[in-house]
């Protein structure tokens, strides 16, 4: 099969919420869909299969008009739309067998029962469930359960298909299989695809394109690997792993609190964001022992280009060991565990932070969005 173009603006009003957000992908092409809780994702996809009327707006799959309002208002109804949702529960029927719930989504489109059978056989051997067909999902894992999802969505061969976090409930080595599974079959079906996610890894290995929406609008969309890279507000930048520090430049040196950077060829007056890994980093534990003493600490010693003392935050565990929050600006450092309980570092510490200059890419957008206060802690 192969998915059809997409071309939309959705314009959902609620008390206290509006989502106002473009998004468009080509025939085959899957699209992620990032941003933080509330912030209108699943009101987004809602709205694309129908389930959610539009304020204002337009949805264009292919040739077909599938809603439009407020004026010529259409809305086509969501079995009629050729447009699937999976959301982050499988949601099968519990008293049929994961062959017949694949069936299932056939024979409603009106597919003949031997057709259809023939089809659910080849879509569980697809999915890596052959044999399993006639187990009900209680007897299936978390993981295949998604699978048999997957399958009954794709089996109908939808001209486009919408992913709510699909990943979300499932463990880490699970979630790698069906990730796989995911990227195996939209790649071989063509399959028009966005993709909302909390996950990076998710953007990175499943889609083209990546869509960033915080508060109801789009604050960023490209290329995956172009919007990683340059992040636009503090939450792609988290998404990223990076720190995204705001500042500003004047007379060759940018500036952003206490930390300065040398920038002798540049001279105009100007808002730049400097974008560097936590990991290039280098945090020490000052000997004050109070922050006003630390505070003072610049006064008494001068600090290097790319050197500034602040204070701890907070600390968050990743994978790899302990993610240190720092203020003023806020940055985030990466370290071992053994690394931080050797510090004795603690929220509300003061430390200072070193960072080359060489390590650091400045920005300066045309047109720079918002910084908004939704944070996430990649990882």
């Amino acid at each position: 099969m192969t998915g059809e173009a997409l071309c939309a603006r959705v314009v959902v009003q609620r008390a206290g919420f509006t989502l106002d957000a473009s998004l468009s992908a080509v025939a085959g092409e899957v699209v992620a869909l990032m941003g933080p809780s509330g912030a209108g994702k699943s009101t987004l996809l809602s709205a694309l299969a129908g389930l959610t009327r539009l304020s204002e707006g337009e949805i264009k799959v292919g040739d077909r008009v599938l809603d439009a309002a407020p004026h010529r208002r259409t809305h086509v109804a969501p079995p009629e739309r050729r447009v699937v949702l999976l959301s982050q529960e499988p949601r099968l029927f519990p008293h049929l067998s994961a062959h017949m719930n694949i069936a299932f989504g056939l024979r409603v489109r009106g597919v003949p029962a031997a057709t259809a059978d023939t089809s659910a056989d080849e879509w569980l051997w697809r999915v890596g469930l052959a044999g399993m067909g006639e187990r009900r999902p209680a007897a299936l894992s978390g993981g295949q359960q998604q699978r048999v999802a997957l399958a009954r969505a794709l089996a109908t061969s939808p001209s486009v298909l919408l992913l709510d976090e699909p990943l979300t409930s499932l463990d880490t080595e699970t979630a790698g299989d069906v990730r796989a599974l995911l990227h195996e079959q939209l790649t071989a079906t063509r399959a028009t695809a966005i993709v909302a996610t909390h996950d990076a890894v998710d953007a990175v290995s499943l889609a083209t394109s990546l869509i960033v929406l915080e508060a109801g609008r789009v604050t960023q969309q490209g290329r995956v690997r172009e919007v990683l890279a340059e992040p636009a507000t503090r939450f792609t930048a988290a998404v990223a792993g990076l720190n995204r520090v705001p500042g500003t430049v004047s007379d060759g040196v940018w500036k952003s609190g206490p930390l300065r950077i040398e920038r002798g060829n540049d001279q105009s007056p100007r808002a730049s964001t400097a974008i560097f890994s936590p990991a290039k980093v280098q945090l020490e534990a000052m000997e004050a022992t109070t922050w006003t003493g630390a505070l003072r600490l610049p006064d008494r010693v001068e600090a290097d280009d790319g050197e500034w003392i602040t204070r701890v935050t907070r600390l968050e565990q990743t994978p790899a060991g302990v993610r240190v929050r720092t203020a003023e600006p806020e940055v985030i450092v990466d370290l071992s565990a053994d690394r931080v309980a050797g510090l004795g570092i603690a929220p509300g510490l003061p430390v200072r932070l070193r960072i080359d200059p060489a390590d650091i890419r400045f920005s300066t957008p045309l047109d720079s969005p918002d910084d908004t206060d939704s944070t996430v802690s990649p990882g």
